[in-house]
């Protein structure tokens, strides 16, 4: 899948950036329709929740699902992400399939 990565007040390392593409990589088996994602990484100041922001944009034929995590670290907010991603992807191909 084809990602444009942005990240926010850092810049972010080659472990990172492969983390992120195997993962959603991974979303192409539960909807082969994903056309292109946009994910932005950023650094926030709101410390309760963690300081990690990751917001991902995957864009399909006339649909798009936006997920956004805050953690303590990056890949951990990745695997939340994915995991909701994951789900949305699903329902919207059984929902595409039923009718």
């Amino acid at each position: 899948m084809k990602l444009q990565v942005q990240s926010i007040h850092f810049d972010a390392d080659v472990k990172l950036l492969d983390f992120l593409q195997k993962k959603l990589d991974k979303l192409e088996t539960f909807n082969d329709s994903i056309i292109d994602g946009e994910v932005f990484l950023k650094l926030d100041t709101n410390d309760s929740k963690g300081n990690k922001v990751v917001n991902i944009k995957l864009n399909l034929p006339g649909n798009s699902i936006v997920v956004k995590e805050q953690r303590s670290t990056f890949e951990e907010a990745i695997d939340v992400s994915y995991d909701i991603l994951k789900n949305q992807l699903s329902k919207l191909k059984e929902k595409s399939l039923s009718h």
